[in-house]
């Protein structure tokens, strides 16, 4: 039996070539073919997800232009030896960070959602790792996700609880609490604390 993460993999290629074929077909037909493409995806995705269709029609078929991968910034900022993780109404943990904004650069979204995760003014100093989310974390996304891991200077500023986060804390390495490893494993944190002490650290990516 075809396990789920396969028609995962299936659905969105399938996504993408449509995407793709809308953002460039000329021809009434081939916009026609490939819209239906785009829907059957949408469907191959209603069953593994457990999802309503609309709602992954929503989510998956809401785009048009040529699709890349999505950008997800995450920030390590250290104090005492110990990295900064911020909770979320779960009650799992993560490196402060989120989508990239359409206004943002890299640099600037990582500092702007410190500020809202975390309540920290932050300066970003160095690229710690440019990383494929589907080759480095255990949850799957219909999007393909490539995470930024900047390494940050805190310059002052205290939590706030907000719509995103309930709670942040300083944790050792030997100390991490349940993480929300869709958006932070224990060896992406592990990557930030060897960042932070190689002060000729090179950017790591796949």
């Amino acid at each position: 039996m075809t396990d789920k993460n396969q028609w995962l993999e299936w659905a969105v290629r399938l996504q993408s070539l449509a995407q793709n074929g809308l953002a460039y077909s000329k021809d009434v037909f081939d916009i026609q073919r490939f819209e239906e493409i785009r829907q059957i995806a949408a469907e191959m995705l209603v069953s593994p997800s457990g999802l309503p269709l609309e709602k992954v029609e929503e989510l998956f078929c809401n785009e048009s232009g040529y699709q890349t991968p999505k950008i997800d910034t995450r920030a390590a900022i250290f104090k005492d030896g110990r990295i900064l993780l911020v909770q979320e109404s779960d009650g799992r943990w993560a490196l402060p960070g989120g989508w990239c904004d359409v206004d943002q650069s890299v640099m600037d979204n990582t500092i702007k959602e410190v500020k809202e995760e975390a309540g920290l003014d932050v300066r970003a100093e160095k690229v710690i790792a440019i990383l494929d989310k589907a080759k480095n974390n255990p949850a799957r996304s219909a999007h393909r996700v490539t995470k930024i891991f900047i390494l940050c200077k805190s310059l002052g500023g205290a939590f706030v609880p907000n719509a995103e986060t309930v709670a942040s804390d300083y944790f050792g390495l030997d100390e991490l609490p349940v993480l929300s490893e869709g958006k932070t494993t224990a060896q992406q944190i592990a990557l930030c604390f060897e960042a932070e002490a190689d002060e000729h650290w090179q950017t790591r990516f796949d």
